[in-house]
């Protein structure tokens, strides 16, 4: 077990349920932006209802111009500091930002700057990923195993997103000092597979698909074949190396020997009779050796702690080279037998310790209550982990870790908040469920919060990289609403069941879109004239930029509804008396990886 090292101090209940406060003060009014769905925004009115400002204000002040970025950053420079004030009525000290009769929004620049301040970063309840590093390595060299990228055999996405998370999961297995890991929603077994291999962790990964399982487990055996062969080739290279400089070396001398042959001759033959042999004999001493090694330095730069992660020993060249290139060791000769036993003993060693780091996939459904030891045989002290678990999965994983004393620490990355059960959803009322997968933490329990479906799926959207330009497709937007509309007007449906899907990349108009789409759904295409499709269209093109500036409102509260959901599971964790240290980590860039946060926490060391 490592050292006792401080971890980075974290900020207490009292002090996030404040800020939980502020959050909600500001989410009751700007929720209903959030729970608008673009699918019924002309049917339904939602400019109108919503807002009360032209959309082009909106895009204006919301749009990252130079300008209005400078200005918004002023303003948030001056109001930051209120949101550490008593209550966390920060937010309230904003100019008014929706109308009190209303409820429309009138100053979207203070809504803008709200936001912001409830974002994450903002709020002030992150924890610097490098100082958590720090703090669980102690004095302890990085463990860094082999020198394989996951980008090798992984998309970039998931190479970052594993990579990042696999090393964290290492400092925290070698802080309790435990090996084993459980990956929960493991899907396909890159980070699985990757904590395997390359830190030599013992994992189960446990996803409820039969199919995904058996595809890890294939892709796990190709992996594996992956890494011996990459070894296979680093040994080589090494080898080869040392063969080509004994080589050359070899030819020098030799190159030598012919001019000094050629002198000796042509002086007396008394002083060849006096030379032998190994005065002609290439010299493998000294200098060749020393840069052999220096060679091999730099080709194996692990640490000695890492050499169970060799299939086979660097330093095998030896067994390549003759016997005089051997530098003496001591004042006895090692034979060329018992140094080929030694090497053989030693690639067994590693053999073997290299077979103990398995990866092994399980498929089980996975509740709160779910039992361990009936899906592990062998459960020990482990850590509990999930890379974008979906749904509930990402809060069971948090109930698992508080509840069985065998899990030391959890690492939870969620995602597809959509997908979360909310207790106090209107839809849910008749339903027994007990452990639902928000709210968690007993505040937002005794204020009945909800979010709603259409909020929760607002909370996915990707504000940084629709700041750069991507993620969000108006038209494509703008085609569904205007189909709806029609859907309404000439079929007399307002709620479908079933859902178009991705039509709008295959579709060369709008006219082909509503045609495909209508198809789809199993309603009649020839009973709409291709006139009447265009006429919706011209009807609400001219409106387009009230969609646009209305998807622009969602994508800067996402942060906000993001926040909130996390904001419920640290305090939840914060709750538990067992559970010494908890954090909200930012651990993935949010461009290449938009759920990027992750909730930690560990229990008293033994």
């Amino acid at each position: 077990m490592a050292a006792f090292y401080p971890l980075p101090v974290t900020q207490d209940l009292p002090t996030l349920r404040t800020k939980l406060q502020g959050l909600l003060r500001f989410l009751r009014d700007a929720l209903s932006i959030s729970n608008a769905h673009t699918v019924d925004f002309y049917t339904e009115s939602v400019w109108e209802r919503l807002v009360d400002l032209s959309p082009e204000t909106v895009l204006a002040a919301l749009k990252p111009a130079a300008r209005a970025e400078a200005e918004a950053e002023a303003r948030f420079s001056e109001a930051r500091p209120l949101l550490g004030a008593e209550a966390g009525s920060g937010i309230t000290d904003f100019p008014r930002i929706f109308c009190e009769t209303s409820q429309r929004l009138v100053d979207v620049e203070a809504f803008a700057l709200a936001a912001k301040c409830c974002s994450v970063q903002n709020l002030g309840i992150c924890t610097s990923l490098e100082q958590l590093l720090a703090a669980l390595r102690g004095n302890k060299k990085q463990r860094t195993g082999e020198n394989l990228k996951p980008n090798e055999f992984m998309n970039m996405k998931k190479s970052h997103e594993v990579q990042a998370m696999s090393e964290l999961i290492c400092s925290i297995a070698d802080y309790y000092g435990i090996k084993q890991v459980i990956d929960l929603g493991s899907g396909k077994g890159y980070l699985s597979s990757f904590l395997s291999l390359k830190y030599g962790l013992n994992v189960y990964g446990i996803d409820s698909s039969n199919s995904n399982t058996h595809g890890a487990k294939e892709r796990n055996r190709k992996l594996k074949k992956h890494w011996k062969l990459y070894h296979t080739q680093s040994r080589v290279d090494v080898n080869g190396m040392a063969l080509k400089m004994a080589k050359e070396k070899k030819v020098q001398h030799e190159m030598k020997y012919k001019v000094d042959t050629e002198k000796v001759c042509n002086s007396s033959s008394t002083k060849q009779e006096k030379m032998t042999n190994s005065d002609f004999l290439p010299d493998y001493s000294g200098s060749v050796i020393s840069d052999i090694r220096i060679q091999m330095e730099n080709l194996h730069t692990q640490p000695y702690e890492e050499e169970n992660l060799c299939f086979v020993d660097a330093f095998s060249l030896i067994d390549f080279l003759p016997v005089d290139a051997i530098e003496p060791v001591s004042s006895l000769q090692i034979s060329n037998r018992e140094m080929s036993e030694a090497n053989k003993g030693r690639r067994k060693m590693v053999s073997q310790t290299s077979e103990s780091n398995i990866y092994s996939p399980l498929t089980s459904f996975i509740t709160a209550d779910s039992e361990l030891h009936d899906i592990i045989k062998d459960l020990e002290d482990c850590l509990m982990v999930g890379l974008h678990t979906c749904g509930d999965l990402a809060p069971n994983t948090l109930r698992i870790f508080t509840s069985k004393p065998e899990i030391k620490g959890v690492c939870s990355v969620g995602c597809c908040y959509h997908l979360l059960s909310e207790e106090f959803e209107k839809e849910h009322k008749e339903c027994t469920e007990e452990k639902w997968g928000f709210p968690m933490c007993q505040y937002l329990k005794e204020e009945q919060w909800c979010c709603g479906h259409n909020a929760r799926m607002s909370a996915c959207l990707a504000l940084e990289r629709v700041t750069l330009g991507q993620g969000l497709s108006t038209e494509s937007l703008f085609y569904r609403a205007v189909l709806q509309d029609i859907i309404k007007e000439y079929y007399g449906i307002t709620k479908c069941s079933q859902h178009v899907g991705k039509i709008y990349s295959k579709c060369s108009s709008f006219l082909d879109y509503v045609r495909r789409s209508l198809k789809k759904l199993g309603l009649d295409e020839t009973k709409l004239p291709e006139t009447t499709i265009m006429d919706y269209y011209e009807k609400y093109k001219p409106r387009m930029k009230e969609l646009e500036a209305f998807n622009m409102l969602k994508v800067v509260l996402a942060p906000c509804v993001e926040t909130l959901i996390l904001l419920d599971r640290l305090c939840y964790l914060k709750e538990q008396d067992d559970v010494v240290w908890s954090a909200l980590v930012k651990l993935f860039d949010p461009v290449k990886s938009p759920r990027c946060y992750a909730v930690i926490a560990l229990k008293k060391q033994q």
